[in-house]
């Protein structure tokens, strides 16, 4: 990186405020430093602020504190040297490609003649010529994203920024967008300097990034800095490359699934409330079965690969199957637990009264019932759960939360759920049971 940074971040502090009037705290003291010719990653899992504090970068969002630098002076508004390419293309549908890049130059005050020579010569450099007259829904989503990415080059950016870019594309051609981009961020024309990239992928940061920031979350802080000195272009069958991405796994699982437990916080209201990790009983039931296949035990990196999810969705899943007791994390491995073997061992009645035991010594769980319980018809109104997760779980995303909550008490048999009317509730017993 170079002496002189383009953009510098110092102590940001950015919180949200949160239905209840309470803070949530998503970026907390965060200082990183963007410099010139790099590729810079920002990595984590979901809720860790990644985009987030590139909105802070951009001038999108202020922070509550800290200062943000632009070229050695305070930031006032959007920040001139940056473009963003969006997750969800943001093209105008009404548009044509051309105009679709061209409009963000024309709302610079470029006449129609400049318009149109910088568009031609940014349609060329990302390979859409002969798509100039075609409207976004005749386009590929690899191609719409080429006409993202052409729009901001067409501003002559120095920093591009990019969050999730490749997410709404297949496979195959999000490999092929990432070799496209370093080679724009390589061109002399595109006068291009610095990218900053959000994304979950191990994978796609080893292959592009320069530095990777590796996120810790609730609240956002930066982990760890990773310089990647591999050469251009990159392969990801190398043994380089690999050793890389396994480092990267290693400081990710220390952060998500630590082997020794943080000290219990004292509870501001009432008993405290685990956090749900975001998966279903099902993905749950499914990684004991993944693990029963391996004898018991895997490594997490080998399990995204057999599972065939990205790292941080297995990562979420093995923390939820942790809470339960039916893993344990030793390091890298994931092991079935005594409760876990049981669990397998057990017919499908037997899995469900199991599932129902573990689910149950979740605080969550035994509160959650009881409010049921104590409301009238025994009928809850979601609102009402989505507060108390509010107030018991500032940081966590309440809707998320209570959709997992539900998919749990549902295939414990613990609760039922009213779509249309939004209601947690317990089926009265028949009178015959009942007597």
């Amino acid at each position: 990186m170079a002496d002189a940074p383009l953009c510098e971040l110092e102590h940001i502090v950015k919180t949200f405020d949160l239905p209840s009037g309470a803070a949530m705290t998503v970026l907390d003291d965060v200082s990183l430093a963007v410099g010139e010719h790099e590729i810079l990653a920002l990595l984590g899992p979901s809720g860790c602020g990644k985009s987030t504090l590139m909105r802070v970068l951009t001038g999108l969002i202020e922070p509550n504190s800290g200062s943000v630098r632009y070229r050695g002076k305070p930031l006032v508004g959007l920040n001139p040297g940056v473009a963003i390419v969006f997750q969800s293309f943001a093209l105008y549908p009404w548009l044509t490609v051309a105009d679709n890049i061209g409009e963000p130059l024309r709302a610079r005050g470029l006449d129609d003649a400049a318009t149109r020579a910088k568009v031609a010569e940014v349609v060329r450099l990302v390979g859409l010529a002969g798509f100039e007259d075609a409207y976004p829904r005749e386009l590929s989503g690899g191609m719409k994203q080429r006409v993202g990415i052409a729009r901001s080059l067409a501003v002559t950016p120095e920093i591009l920024c990019m969050d999730e870019p490749f997410s709404q594309v297949d496979a195959l051609t999000a490999e092929n967008l990432r070799g496209e981009v370093i080679r724009f961020w390589n061109a002399p024309e595109t006068q291009l300097k610095t990218i900053m990239m959000v994304s979950h992928d191990v994978k796609e940061v080893v292959f592009m990034a320069t530095r990777i920031v590796v996120m810790a979350a609730k609240p956002g802080r930066i982990r760890r800095i990773i310089e990647n000195k591999l050469p251009y272009p990159r392969d990801y069958r190398s043994k380089e490359f690999q050793r890389l991405v396994d480092e990267i796994h290693a400081v990710i699982t220390e952060t998500e699934l630590p082997d020794v437990a943080s000290p219990p916080a004292a509870p501001a209201r009432g008993p405290a409330w685990e956090p749900l990790p975001e998966a279903g009983a099902s993905e749950v039931i499914g990684l004991l079965e993944v693990l029963d296949d391996h004898e018991g035990h895997a490594d997490v990196f080998h399990l995204v690969d057999h599972i065939g999810q990205e790292f941080g969705r297995v990562l979420a899943v093995t923390k939820a199957a942790e809470l339960l007791d039916l893993v344990d994390t030793p390091k890298q491995d994931v092991v079935l637990t005594e409760d876990g073997k049981r669990f397998l061992a057990a017919s499908v009645p037997e899995r469900k009264a199991l599932f129902r035991e573990r689910v149950k010594t979740l605080r969550i769980f035994s509160d959650v019932l009881a409010m049921i319980e104590r409301a009238d018809n025994h009928r809850l109104e979601g609102d009402a759960v989505l507060e108390m997760l509010v107030l018991r779980l500032p940081y966590e995303d309440p809707e998320r939360m209570l959709a997992t909550l539900v998919n749990w008490g549902r295939h414990a048999d613990l609760f039922d759920y009213d779509q249309a009317r939004k209601e947690l509730f317990i089926e009265p017993m028949p009178s015959s049971a009942a007597s």
